[in-house]
């Protein structure tokens, strides 16, 4: 095991809970860092974040660290801060790009990470991300940026990046993946079943043939009479 310790940028859906435990076996100490912007799924996803890492924490994985980053005078009228006209079940991943998403969570977490002594940040970035700011080359640059301006060694690992959703999901078959969330219209604390991150989620278990352990409010009716559903 190295001796040292990551920050693990942890959002609470698949890919993120997995690194959790990716990292776990490969650090001293692992603190999940949750970045609050204010998105309309932020609470519901929070609430199965601590349940997950309740129930699956080892003895490496530190307590969640909550800080807060609002976007609302940015992001004034989004739809994921609104909750107004979220990206449906059958849209293109672009359709729920959020502007400067990465940049927003490493700088916050840089910060912190300087100021604790921590070297080393995680994301859990799949291969074939679309958006600008999940590059191999945006992350590198990053690494450059945050060391000379906090005057701290950082780097950021992103050990997912040339994995699939389907291998990803492959690897944590032995978690407890039905306490991740991955909702961006949560109905309370429960999967909507209908917007874009329900429908990849939903097709990452099919990719893999395991048990969709979630529960879903409501699935499209096109998919119910040609799958079935789980509500």
């Amino acid at each position: 095991m190295q001796e040292s310790k990551v920050l693990a940028l942890t959002s609470g859906g698949l890919d993120s809970a997995i690194l959790v435990g990716e990292v776990a076996k490969q650090f001293d100490s692992v603190i999940p860092f949750y970045v609050r912007c204010g998105f309309a799924w932020e609470k519901a996803e929070l609430y199965w974040l601590r349940r997950y890492l309740k129930k699956s924490a080892a003895r490496s994985v530190a307590p969640l660290k909550v800080v807060d980053l609002p976007l609302r005078d940015i992001y004034s009228g989004h739809w994921s801060l609104t909750g107004k006209k979220t990206p449906g079940f059958d849209t293109e991943d672009d359709a729920v790009y959020l502007p400067g998403r990465n940049i927003i969570l490493l700088s916050k977490a840089a910060v912190y990470a300087s100021l604790e002594g921590i070297e080393m940040i995680a994301s859990g970035i799949l291969k074939g991300n679309p958006f600008p700011d999940s590059t191999p080359l945006f992350f590198r640059n990053l690494e450059v940026a945050f060391s000379e301006g906090l005057r701290a060694p950082l780097s950021v690992m992103t050990p997912f990046s040339r994995l699939s959703k389907k291998e990803v999901l492959d690897r944590g078959r032995d978690l407890p993946l039905s306490l991740t969330f991955s909702c961006i219209a949560p109905k309370g604390f429960s999967h909507c079943g209908q917007c874009n991150k329900c429908a990849e989620r939903i097709r990452a278990f099919h990719a893999i043939g395991f048990p969709d352990p979630t529960v879903y409010r409501r699935l499209p009716k096109s998919y119910k009479s040609d799958r079935g559903s789980n509500v």
